[in-house]
């Protein structure tokens, strides 16, 4: 009986989801739609089916310690292999790159799962019986893709079009209105869900024959990548070498081998934030709430409010999304159209596209409570049991004054102890060092001085975490 190995592409940053989603803290390790992230949800959707292995994650470099930590938080600690890409290459090189892997520790004929990491599934029972169809296609020699049973005309997504049997006639491009509803009528189109399932043997001979050069790439990029526990690094060179493809582009759209099973899972990819609202829970007015919101005459909306108190009079079908560095209002209409404001703001240089004004770090976590041209404030939280890199800045001192916990420092060649209540100061141009000994949180307030501020003013003399 063949194995089930499911393959998770955590990577991506869900612009059209700003200013929620950023850079460096995207929508797939957000809480969107209940007590856990996109990732989690979607780990634990999977873990229990019956002959799956533990998943494959392909991640980011930068996101790596973020999506650590949610595995860790699901207590799969050891238990996932996280695959780190050093450049975005879409989702092609991605799989690849997790096949050749796959097929370096199990038998060719297993079956690869491959789920994206930021959907909404909402009927599992449904979902594992076209997991089970897809698997029995898949060790016949088909490349599987899973085809989502339309109920409206969607016009942000790309469509199936299915023939006899699971045939696959044709992949159609995001259609307009009027096309869509063309598809909806004649029933045989499927929105393009982006999950796919085919055994490492069949993937990878499919691959080497359409896209050799991306084949071998990424065969010398787990070659010569190198294990770092927990993370498993592709070699960055042979990666930068492959083209920037989908799969449907590289692979699906070419093979004779497609293959689709529709399903009815209540799916979505969670693609807006209209999408949101259509999946979220609504008061009796239509509205979707989070945070501490005050409404009043206002209807079929989106209010979300992550730091302060956020009120609305009169509004009728709007989106409202309050962060600490950033408020965006808009239609609900207009939603899939955030991505234009995002790249607006990249081309501005603005931190408010890549960063949050509080910023993760593997040892904790630090947030900006105020920026002037000479000094900065932070607030730093360092996790039980972690310590910070051993550094020096060039152009600013520090002064750190301790609110919870003991702060175990370095500066120089001394090192003591700052307990609650106490500080200690740190010159610009001194190694040092901040370690959280302790079985509770290290919380404390930086103030920074100097004439740059910037987080690239550090050099690290040693480093747990790699750096």
């Amino acid at each position: 009986m063949s194995h089930i190995q499911p393959v998770i592409l955590a990577g991506g940053t869900g612009t059209r989801l700003w200013p929620l989603s950023r850079e460096l803290y995207p929508k797939q390790l957000l809480n969107l739609t209940g007590d856990v992230s996109l990732l989690q949800a979607t780990i634990k959707r999977i873990i229990s089916l019956p002959d799956m292995l533990p998943p494959l994650v392909v991640v980011g470099h930068e996101h790596r310690f973020l999506t650590q930590n949610q595995i860790e938080e699901l207590g799969l600690k050891d238990t996932i292999t996280i695959i780190l890409e050093p450049v975005g290459r879409d989702t092609a090189p991605a799989i690849c790159a997790a096949a050749v892997y796959a097929l370096a520790k199990l038998d060719e004929n297993t079956v690869l799962l491959v789920l994206p990491a930021d959907h909404l599934i909402s009927k599992q029972e449904t979902f594992l019986q076209g997991i089970e169809e897809a698997k029995k296609l898949a060790v016949d020699g088909y490349l599987v893709t899973f085809g989502i049973k339309p109920h409206s005309p969607e016009t942000g997504y790309g469509y199936i079009k299915k023939g006899e049997g699971n045939k696959v006639l044709s992949f159609v491009e995001k259609p307009d209105r009027e096309t869509a509803e063309r598809y909806l009528a004649e029933g045989n189109y499927y929105w393009n869900s982006g999950m796919f399932a085919f055994s490492v043997k069949t993937f990878l001979s499919e691959v080497r024959k359409h896209a050799p050069q991306t084949c071998s790439s990424m065969e010398a990029s787990i070659e010569k990548g190198q294990v770092d526990e927990p993370f498993f690094r592709l070699d960055q060179l042979s990666m930068e070498a492959c083209a920037c493809e989908s799969i449907d582009y590289l692979l699906m759209e070419k093979s004779e081998r497609v293959a689709v099973v529709p399903v009815d899972i209540k799916w979505n990819d969670i693609g807006s934030w209209r999408a949101l609202w259509d999946v979220s829970a609504k008061d009796p007015d239509g509205n979707v709430v989070h945070g501490d919101v005050i409404l009043e005459d206002v209807h079929n909306s989106l209010v979300r409010a992550e730091n302060r108190l956020v009120a609305g009079i009169g509004l009728v079908d709007t989106l409202v999304v309050e962060t600490a560095d950033a408020v965006l209002v808009a239609p609900l209409a207009k939603a899939q159209e955030v991505k234009k404001i995002v790249s607006r703001i990249k081309a501005d240089n603005k931190e408010e596209y890549r960063l949050h004004r509080t910023v993760y770090r593997p040892w904790g976590s630090y947030t900006v409570l105020e920026e002037q041209p000479r000094y900065k404030i932070k607030r730093i939280t360092v996790n039980p049991g972690a310590k910070l890199s051993l550094q020096m800045h060039h152009h600013r001192s520090e002064h750190w004054v301790v609110v919870k916990g003991t702060a175990k420092v370095t500066c120089g060649d001394k090192t003591f102890f700052v307990h609650e209540n106490e500080s200690t100061y740190i010159s610009a141009g001194q190694n040092h060092r901040l370690v959280n000994d302790g079985v509770i949180p290290l919380e404390l307030i930086e103030v920074q001085n100097g004439s740059y501020l910037g987080e690239d003013d550090i050099v690290r003399f040693d480093d747990v975490y790699g750096r």
